[in-house]
């Protein structure tokens, strides 16, 4: 095979990076002068990576929508964090049922393990009107807005003779 044109976003390069992924090498965490990720920090941004999403806004609402194939409702996890930080989270597993059987993959593109998705969410976000409902593989979460803010009214003040 001719590695020469294989580009960046091929699949192939994918599969040769996670092969090869250097930060979970416990060696390379302890050289010195050197200050590498944690794995953590690591897992979290390469599941933030491959959790692609949209968010758009409505006038009176955000909705956000993510891909999580694979995954069933109940293994879907979403929450709200330092009041007001989006945190979608779920885990794809491989096929157990394949592991035993005999089965030799031939092409394996289809990305396992953890899909992690943050985002930060606006002021007028309403905290207490939060739905998520997962369907064909998208997770679609809607945050309601907060109406806006009474215009505040001009006190007047009475005048007086002295």
């Amino acid at each position: 095979m001719d590695l020469r044109n294989v580009g960046l976003n091929s699949p192939l390069f994918s599969i040769l990076e996670d092969m090869l992924d250097f930060a979970d090498e416990p060696e390379l965490e302890k050289e010195k002068g050197k200050s590498n990720p944690s794995r953590a920090y690591v897992r979290d941004a390469k599941a933030m990576a491959a959790t692609p999403a949209d968010v758009a806004e409505y006038p009176d609402r955000y909705v956000f929508a993510v891909d999580m194939p694979g995954i069933k409702a109940e293994e879907i996890n979403v929450q709200v964090e330092n009041d007001n930080v989006l945190v979608v989270t779920g885990e794809r597993k491989r096929n157990e049922e394949n592991k035993d059987g005999g089965v030799k993959y031939l092409t394996m593109e289809r990305r396992v393990g953890k899909f992690m998705r943050k985002f930060t969410l606006p002021d007028n976000a309403n905290m207490d009107k939060i739905s998520a409902v997962s369907q064909d593989g998208v997770l679609t979460v809607t945050v309601e807005k907060l109406p806006p803010p009474e215009p505040k009214r001009a006190k007047t003040i009475e005048v007086k003779v002295a």
